[in-house]
């Protein structure tokens, strides 16, 4: 009976330890717990257990095939590093059409006709069934060729203008405006765009398609800065067809623009280069002087 007695109370004296233990009440043979105060300045007036040199190195993070991770001592994490910069280190304008910055800069843009031009040269193809054709809709325009077969609502067709430009002004920083004139189309959608050379000059090239009205039009607009001894050129050629006749009119439409050409005149091909009849832009015989602009 006294055993059992005694068993009793170291069990239930046993219990009482472990409740007190889980409830947090010091035992006679614990340190007592001393309640921290307040801070009334804050976490940040702690002192720091270890002195703080730098910031901590970021979580890993996945990186594309083929390309190395940072290093782990005190490398930028992949969002840090900065997008390689174009080949020629142009970076296209956010705002401002081409003719926006010549007149804040106020440079004139002189229109120039095809008939006599011979500042240098300029090569427009002309496939196979297309024809030079006047159109009032087209301002200021140098050429425009068109593929009226068909009788579709929109007729495939190509349009160059030039300027004389009378004015100082940077020809780089007036091609990063190249692109502004398409964006700001209705509902546009790019599809391919470019600020690197062409044949050496500054130049501007952007596709992609539009709305005008409830039609969707494919598209493709270059522009071109030419310097010459006396003065600058703008050069602009926008190849445009509807998107119901994209991919039958590509070939034609691809041919003008992979030979579409502007480089220095020569003394046996001044002015305009017109390829009459040339299959989908191929070499065709050039005339001493050809007449571009006039209807066949």
């Amino acid at each position: 009976m006294t055993k059992t007695a005694r068993r009793r109370r170291l069990l239930f004296g046993f219990a009482a330890v472990l409740a007190a233990s889980l409830a947090g009440i010091p035992t006679a043979g614990a340190d007592p717990l001393v309640p921290t105060p307040p801070n009334p300045y804050g976490s940040s007036a702690q002192p720091a257990a270890v002195p703080v040199t730098g910031p901590l190195p970021a979580a890993p993070r996945p990186v594309a095939p083929g390309q190395l991770p940072p290093a782990v001592t005190g490398a930028p994490t992949l969002d840090a590093v900065p997008a390689a910069p174009p080949p020629n280190g142009l970076v296209p304008a956010t705002s401002g059409t081409l003719r926006d910055y010549f007149a804040a800069n106020k440079v004139q843009m002189e229109p120039q006709q095809a008939a006599g031009f011979n500042a240098f040269n300029i090569t427009v193809p002309m496939p196979t069934g297309w024809t030079h054709v006047p159109d009032p809709n087209v301002p200021d325009a140098f050429v425009v060729i068109a593929d009226r077969r068909g009788g579709s609502l929109y007729t495939p067709n190509a349009q160059v203008v030039v300027y004389r430009l009378n004015g100082q002004f940077d020809p780089k920083a007036a091609i990063t405006h190249g692109f502004i004139d398409s964006q700001t189309l209705m509902a546009w959608q790019t599809t391919n765009a470019s600020l690197d050379d062409f044949n050496g000059f500054p130049s501007a090239v952007i596709e992609g398609t539009y709305r005008d009205a409830d039609m969707t039009l494919n598209t493709s607009r270059r522009h071109v800065i030419v310097p010459t001894e006396d003065a600058a050129y703008l050069v602009s050629l926008t190849v445009t067809t509807g998107a119901g006749r994209a991919i039958g009119a590509a070939p034609a439409t691809d041919g003008i623009v992979n030979g579409f050409r502007v480089d220095r005149a020569v003394a046996e091909r001044p002015g305009v280069t017109r390829l009459p009849d040339a299959p989908h832009g191929q070499a065709a015989a050039v005339p001493a002087r050809p007449q571009v602009g006039a209807g066949r």
